[in-house]
């Protein structure tokens, strides 16, 4: 099933509104359902995060996506790329350059009852706005908690959805963005090494999501996006890059990806294959002139974005 929020085509060079899935699903209540203006990007994974938080806690939390980042060409007219194609550039809404300084997605804005945006309230950041949405959901059961109620698995959460987003989701921008082979292997390495150190969690915890028993946390939402999106390596990098998922050290990951993925909240919010096969194609190229890309090709991870040195 295609996900209504998700436009067929590239939305246009202005801010392009969607309907939320979320709302649809909402039923009837007493209860006041907070909402939002989600200002997102289909293609980024760092957006998708907040994305399967949303749809996790669909009828709980409503919400407007609004398409607030794309890509466009510049003019090249001096050849300063050397390759006979333009770079491709970041456009942004006004709204996301208001609300959020370093004009990133995702960006989450509060709505009052009367439908007015608090923008001067607005939350970013891909693991705060999960951490955000879980609490504005108050879900009425634990196991429909991302965050733990339980202050020990809380914190072991969060330590763990740090150490993913380092270890086994920014190294994917050094095996696509950096152009020595040595320094793309290092990076798949790392990454591996990532997928590896949480498989082991996840086994201890008696399989299927980080906390045990397929119960998600904001651990196994920060991984999601770009476990789904590491089948780009073998395209543009080789057979060489391919996730063994055969080798014993990533089994129960393997069976974590297989439970996570079939789960209908998350299916809704999966880009289709070929569409992102095709986006990221501007990272494997090095034509993508993006603050993550800028950031990996002047040596330093995905995580270590700076908003001053990274512009373009």
């Amino acid at each position: 099933q295609k996900c209504p929020m998700y436009p067929l085509y590239p939305p246009v060079h202005n801010t392009t509104t969607i309907s939320s899935s979320a709302s649809e699903m909402a039923s009837p209540t007493t209860k006041t359902i907070p909402k939002l203006r989600y200002l997102s990007a289909w293609f980024c994974p760092y957006a998708h995060r907040a994305t399967i938080a949303l749809e996790h806690h669909a009828g709980r939390v409503d919400y407007e996506w609004v398409e607030a980042l794309g890509w466009e060409q510049r003019k090249d007219s001096k050849n300063v790329t050397g390759t006979g194609k333009e770079w491709w550039y970041h456009w942004k809404a006004e709204e996301l350059k208001r609300t959020n300084p370093s004009a990133l997605v995702p960006t989450l804005i509060p709505v009052d009852n009367d439908g007015k945006a608090s923008e001067e309230k607005s939350v970013f950041e891909s693991l705060i706005t999960i951490d955000y949405v879980d609490a504005i959901a108050n879900p009425p059961t634990e196991n429909l908690r991302l965050v733990p109620s339980d202050p020990y698995l809380a914190a072991k959460c969060r330590y763990w959805a740090d150490k993913v987003n380092r270890e086994a989701c920014s190294p994917y921008y050094g095996v696509l963005v950096r152009i020595d082979e040595k320094e793309r292997m290092e990076n798949f390495q790392k990454l591996l090494g990532g997928l590896k150190a949480f498989s082991k969690d996840v086994e201890k915890s008696g399989g299927k999501t980080f906390l045990g028993g397929g119960r998600l946390s904001n651990t196994d939402v920060a991984l999601m996006p770009w476990a789904w999106r590491f089948y780009i390596f073998e395209h543009y990098r080789g057979s060489e890059y391919a996730i063994p998922y055969h080798e014993p050290e990533l089994h129960a990951y393997k069976e974590w990806f297989d439970h996570v993925f079939s789960l209908e909240s998350v299916k809704r919010t999966l880009p289709d294959k070929a569409r992102y096969l095709e986006h990221i194609g501007k990272y494997a190229d090095a034509s993508a002139r993006s603050k993550v890309a800028n950031a990996v090709r002047r040596g330093v991870t995905a995580h270590e974005i700076d908003d001053e040195k990274d512009t373009y």
